[in-house]
């Protein structure tokens, strides 16, 4: 018969290593409620302003509750990972960290914003600018194949860092097992974010979730993979969506291109500093690989949600609506 565990964030690890001793050793089939801290390790906190960043201790970055070891896996099998419920506790934040991000010589200043996320549904940036929820762990994965003071920041074919947001409550992940017993672990958890992280940071938040993990003997994958509900983004297809592009020979740079100017856009339509609006492009823009296929030019759309904007834009355009619905809310 499955069980249920319950694991504490009092001890945490800041690397992939296989000498990492297993907080708690469980059978296939059995559920985990799992804490997590956010991803400063509460270098920030909620009343933090930029100094906090200015003074980031990378050596303290990305503390992962873990890990859990699960018995009779082997290299070679799959963990099947569950997410049956993630949830916030009570406040996140989003920042630019030094030296770090898509446009990191662009926005070289350290520079913060903390949200209450006690109301379950939205991150404000602004009274009229309203993200909504959507919490998943930025960083799940096994502890890759003979890791030894392994950094956690680059993801790999074990999982790791790799910051979808789309393994949100009901999403399954599939994980190739590298070492004996899994040694499964989680952390940097996000109560929002847009495909591409592209600040560095999105809404960081420290978390509980309940997850269910079961070993799939002798099924081997290349690289994780995943199956998560559907419609992708139903908590802002109640508006248009406005869409930057970057076209160039390098994917890097049109990435960056799309971006600069969705900050541009944000900050003439909606008087957005350039600050909050690189802030916003993290935390609600979507990057998308539009086209790759024609002559070396590779096309990124960068996608703007317009339904998180609850009040009418600086031009006098109409406002937008506000969300129908939030995120279900179900207690683990």
């Amino acid at each position: 018969m499955s069980r249920t565990h319950y694991l504490s964030d009092e001890k945490v690890h800041y690397k992939w290593d296989v000498e990492n001793e297993p907080l708690i050793e469980i059978e296939s089939g059995d559920t985990v409620v799992v804490e997590t801290r956010d991803i400063s390790d509460r270098q920030v906190g909620p009343d933090s302003d930029a100094s906090a960043l200015d003074t980031f201790d990378w050596d303290r970055a990305y503390p992962l509750t873990g890990p859990i070891a699960v018995d009779g896996s082997e290299a070679g099998d799959t963990l099947r990972i569950e997410i049956l419920d993630i949830q916030t506790r009570g406040w996140g934040w989003t920042g630019v960290i030094p030296g770090f991000g898509l446009l990191a010589e662009e926005f070289s200043q350290g520079y913060v914003r903390t949200y209450d996320l006690s109301n379950g549904s939205f991150a404000y940036l602004r009274e009229d600018v309203a993200v909504p929820l959507a919490p998943y762990f930025g960083t799940m994965g096994v502890c890759p194949e003979g890791a030894t003071d392994v950094s956690i920041i680059p993801p790999g074919r074990f999982g790791g860092n790799m910051d979808n947001r789309q393994l949100v409550r009901g999403s399954t992940l599939y994980l190739p097992v590298q070492n004996d017993d899994a040694l499964f672990s989680c952390g940097d958890a996000h109560g929002a974010q847009g495909d591409g992280e592209v600040c560095g940071t999105a809404v960081e938040a420290p978390m509980y979730a309940a997850l269910r993990i079961t070993l799939e003997k002798g099924r081997a994958i290349p690289a994780p993979q995943y199956r998560t509900p559907a419609p992708l983004t139903p908590l802002v297809d109640s508006a248009p969506f406005f869409a930057t592009m970057g076209i160039g020979g390098d994917l890097y740079g049109a990435a960056q291109d799309a971006v600069r100017a969705m900050i541009d856009h944000l900050t003439a339509r909606y008087s957005l500093t350039p600050e909050d609006a690189y802030l916003l492009c993290s935390i609600a823009v979507d990057l998308k690989i539009s086209e790759i296929v024609d002559g070396g030019q590779y096309i990124v759309s960068a996608l703007l949600p317009e339904a998180i904007f609850t009040a009418a834009p600086s031009d006098g355009a109409a406002g937008r609506r506000r969300f129908e619905r939030a995120p279900a809310g179900a207690v683990v």
